[in-house]
Order: C-alpha cells, then sequence, then structure tokens
C-alpha cells in the first residue's frame, strides 16, 4: 500500500470535451515517472471528443517512452484504429472503460452514479474537474440567443445550458469528492436571469450541493465546500474563518501562466469542509510567450480554394490578382502596406500543398518555447495540419490583413480595408463607421500570444488569419492545438470542423497541469 506521498488520486472529468483539463493533471508525475493523478473516468456526449479521449487515455496506459510505435503509426495513418487496438487488447479494453459516452441531464442518474464509484473505486480523497457547456454564458452565445428570449422570456431561465451546472452540482452532493475544479468562460460573471445574476447562484450552490439537489439532509448556515481562487488570496475572511472573493478573483489570464493566447476563463477551486487547507497561488511568468515562438517551425502550407480549381497554380494567380483590383491604387492603403503586398507576392512559393492530417518528416518539427511538452521526437512529423478551403475574395481580405498587420503590428479594422475587399453585407456600412462589426478579420499577430482559441473557429477562419501572408490562410488543427498547449502527439479524432470544436473548446492542458501541481499539494496533506 503506497503511502500518502505516493498515492495516484482518482480524476472524475465530466463535460470532458476532448480531455484539456485531464491532460494536466495526467501530466503531472513524481520524479521517478510515477502519475500523482489517474483519470478514471472522462464523460462526454459528443461523438468525435468522445473518440479523441479514448485515443488519449490508451496513449496513457503505457510508461513514459514506452508508449508502442504503432501508436505513431495510427496518428501517421499507416494502421487503422481498429489494428491499433487489437494489437493492444488489455490497453484498449481499460482506456474504453475510462471513457463514457454520455450526456449529463438525460442519462439515467444510477447509470452516472455507478460508473463514478466503479472509477473512484471507495477512494474518499479524489477529485471532480470540469465545466458545463458554455454557450448560454458566452457573450456571443447570449447574442445568438437573445432574439428567442426577447420573444420568449420565459426561455432565458429555461434554456437548459444555464442549468447544466446542476448535474455537476448533483454528483458533488452525491459523492464528495475532497476537491473539485469547475471551468467555464468569463461571461458567465456577467449572464444574467430574472432573478439576479446567475454567477452568485452557482457560487452559492457550489458551497451548499446538498442544500440545492434537495434530496439530503442539510444543516442551515454551514458550507459543504469552500471556494478558492487560484490567482488571488482572500480580500477577507468573515467570522467563521472562510474565505470571502469577488466574482472577478476567479479569472485566470493564461497569457500570464505560460500560455501562448491570451484566454481568460473562470476557474473555481472546491475544497470540501474538514479539509482546512488552502491551495498555494499559481506563479505568473515574467515573459509572455508569444504565438512565434509556437507555431512558426510548423510546415509551411497554403490555403485551398473553397470555390473554383484547387491548385497551386490557380491559388498564385488570386492572390496575384491584389496587385491589379484596385488595391493598389486606393488612397486608404499606405505606402508601406502597398510595398509590403508587393514584397509578399514577389516571395511567394510555388511548391506549397495544404498539409495534412498526417504530414511524415524525417525528424518531428521543434517549436521555440514549451518545447518539452509539445514537443515528441518519435512522432517523426506533424498531425492535424491541413488547411481548409477560403473563397477567392476572403484570400484577398487574409493576404490584405496579414500584410497590414505585418507593418502596422496590429489587426486592420473594416475602415482601413479598400473599397474593394469591403464584404459584402448589409452591416458593412456600420463596421466602417463604428467599432460594432469593425473586425470581421483578424490577423493572430506574431510576437503577441494569439487571441483566445474559441469553437468559432470551427465557422470560418475570419478571426484566425496565420500572420505569414506567404501562407494566406487561417489556423490549421495543429496550430490552434499548439496555442491550446496541447502535445503534438495529442491526436483530435473525427472531420475537422469537429477537431476545431474540440480543441476550441478545451482548457489549456499546461494550464491544468499548473492547476495540478497546487491540488496535489493539498491532498498529499490529507490522510485516506
Amino acid at each position: 500500500m503506497t503511502n500518502s506521498i505516493e498515492k495516484v488520486i482518482p480524476i472524475i472529468d465530466i463535460f470532458a470535451g476532448p480531455g484539456g483539463l485531464g491532460e494536466g493533471f495526467a501530466s503531472l508525475k513524481s520524479r521517478r515517472g510515477v502519475p500523482r493523478f489517474n483519470i478514471a473516468l472522462s464523460i462526454e456526449k459528443e461523438q468525435f471528443a468522445h473518440k479523441t479521449l479514448t485515443l488519449r487515455a490508451f496513449f496513457r496506459q503505457f510508461e513514459d517512452n514506452s508508449v508502442p510505435d504503432e501508436y505513431y503509426q495510427y496518428l501517421r495513418g499507416e494502421i487503422t484504429g481498429d489494428k491499433l487496438f487489437g494489437r493492444y487488447p488489455q490497453e484498449a479494453e481499460k482506456a474504453m472503460s475510462q471513457t463514457l459516452r454520455a450526456e449529463l441531464g438525460v442519462i439515467d442518474e444510477k447509470e452516472v452514479d455507478s460508473h463514478i464509484r466503479s472509477a473512484i473505486d471507495g477512494s474518499f480523497n479524489w477529485v471532480l474537474i470540469g465545466g458545463p457547456p458554455c454557450q448560454a454564458y458566452s457573450v456571443i452565445g447570449r447574442s445568438r440567443y437573445s432574439r428567442i428570449w426577447r420573444e420568449d422570456p420565459s426561455k432565458r431561465d429555461e434554456d437548459i445550458r444555464h442549468y447544466l451546472y446542476r448535474e455537476y452540482l448533483r454528483i458533488l452532493a452525491v459523492h464528495q469528492p475532497a476537491v473539485f475544479i469547475l471551468e467555464n468562460v468569463e461571461g458567465l460573471l456577467s449572464s444574467v436571469v430574472f432573478n439576479g445574476k446567475i454567477a452568485d447562484r452557482i457560487f452559492q450552490d457550489l458551497e451548499n450541493p446538498k442544500k440545492v439537489t434537495g434530496s439530503f439532509v442539510y444543516i442551515e448556515g454551514e458550507k459543504e465546500y469552500r471556494l478558492f481562487s487560484f490567482t488571488r488570496e482572500p480580500r477577507v475572511f468573515n467570522p467563521l474563518g472562510e474565505p470571502e472573493f469577488l466574482p472577478k478573483d476567479f479569472i485566470i489570464r493564461c497569457e500570464r501562466y505560460g500560455i501562448p493566447q491570451a484566454r481568460h476563463r473562470v476557474i473555481i477551486l472546491g475544497i470540501r469542509s474538514g479539509i482546512n487547507l488552502k491551495p498555494e497561488l499559481l506563479e505568473q511568468q515574467s515573459n509572455e510567450i508569444n504565438i512565434e515562438m509556437v507555431i512558426n517551425d510548423l510546415p509551411k502550407i497554403r490555403s485551398g480554394i473553397s470555390k473554383g480549381t484547387d491548385s497551386n497554380e490557380a491559388w498564385l494567380s488570386i492572390i496575384r490578382q491584389l496587385q491589379c483590383n484596385g488595391v493598389l491604387s486606393d488612397p486608404i492603403v499606405s505606402n508601406n502596406v502597398k510595398g509590403e503586398i508587393i514584397n509578399r507576392i514577389s516571395n511567394l512559393s510555388d511548391d506549397l500543398n495544404r498539409g495534412d492530417e498526417a504530414i511524415t518528416m524525417d525528424k518531428s518539427p521543434v517549436p521555440r518555447a514549451l518545447r518539452g511538452w509539445l514537443y515528441d521526437e518519435n512522432l517523426k512529423g506533424v498531425v492535424n495540419h491541413s488547411s481548409r478551403g477560403h473563397m477567392p475574395s476572403d484570400l484577398h481580405r487574409y493576404f490584405f490583413s496579414s500584410c497590414f498587420a505585418s507593418v502596422n503590428q496590429f489587426t486592420p479594422k473594416l475602415r482601413d480595408f479598400p473599397k474593394a475587399l469591403l464584404p459584402e453585407h448589409k452591416n458593412v456600412v456600420a463596421g466602417v463607421d463604428s467599432p460594432q462589426f469593425s473586425d470581421r478579420f483578424r490577423v493572430q499577430l506574431f510576437g503577441k500570444p494569439s487571441t483566445t482559441i474559441t469553437s468559432h473557429i470551427s465557422k470560418d477562419g475570419h478571426y484566425y488569419i496565420h500572420p505569414d501572408p506567404t501562407q494566406c490562410r487561417s489556423l490549421t488543427v495543429r496550430e490552434a492545438a499548439r496555442l491550446q498547449t496541447f502535445p503534438d502527439n495529442y491526436y483530435f479524432v473525427g472531420p475537422r470542423t469537429s477537431q476545431y470544436q474540440q480543441v476550441g473548446n478545451a482548457v489549456p492542458p499546461l494550464l491544468a497541469y499548473q492547476l495540478a501541481e497546487k491540488v496535489y499539494k493539498i491532498l498529499r496533506q490529507v490522510p485516506g
């Protein structure tokens, strides 16, 4: 029997997505390479995200440096998933037992509870991680549904996405983990239902999940969990010695903690009453990691053409048309930007391809930053690195935008676009004259962390334009995954749209690793 320092702590990951939070916890190991945490069960409803989770669970069945070559053969498309699992049936069976495809709130609660009990195997000190779907909390999501809510106000209170966190509460109430981590978008803090901000309700409910679920004996005045921030000490302690925070104290700005992305998320740490410990705070890093440091080593590829013939010759011809479609004669375009466009066009390569789901190379690409976290020499190439197609008119906008950004070190607004490149949308005038719709096209700038990678990247690439004009495209899945700090050997299963959604919905694993360090320092001191 292991002692308290060597114990491996079970993790239950719900609303798991492709497993970003779980990956961070699973990556924390002792000096001898023993995992500190075991992802005992991940629950996810989406088909391809679940397959991604299962594949990663299979990868974790092997110790460091002993992952079989067949895993990499599968990633490179040399063997099928069935053949991979067939060669390692015990590891495959274990991986499948650790992932459950189910929709919480729909699947029978007794079945969920049975899976959880089996996974934690009698452990009293385990960790629940995850977060409910965030569409109704995000600013974009609230905008999308505002029309529906205006027509029928009751639907805002009824929207199931507001209340899926109750499934999280129910699991807290029934199973009482020692620690939980709940993650959600920053928009959670401003989301409102008719009787107040939903954040206030969520914080109160997380302190007292039994009270909310209503099927347990609850002692008035007692708190079942104390809530903590990972980035700020309590502002005050109340007379009972319990920490008190403002909602904004739970926001983590990822770029301050070594993530090459300005991703701001609400992350709440809950510690079960009776565990009289508090977490250490995350350590801010003095230097930000920028986009160039983590994607510039990847193979250069061109975009595709979504309408018309897709070939290198056609692609080059489309971009060169910028020299004769009125862009270079428009007075709104500065001479510096015109010069950049001419220079970049003259340096276009005629042998770029569109990448692939697996690109085999003599050596794996090596990023300048986060090498120890991202790099895997056994991969011998790169996966999930294929470009999508764009309309010729958007290729012109992308090329202009990236040239503009290269010169000015900021992304252009619609008012900066020459007339020939303005989109034919009814709100373009509003975008030119006001800031409301002005940032339809956004370049990810070299020298800075990227903007937030969201699931919207699956719909179009307008907010995720590659900073290199000579590639003239949006970011690939692998580039987005690098910005999210997924290791290069983390393979996203499914069609490209689903891959983008998986990456955009995830928690950066490297951030989760830092959270795991703080959680482990608490639980190693807890007996049992």
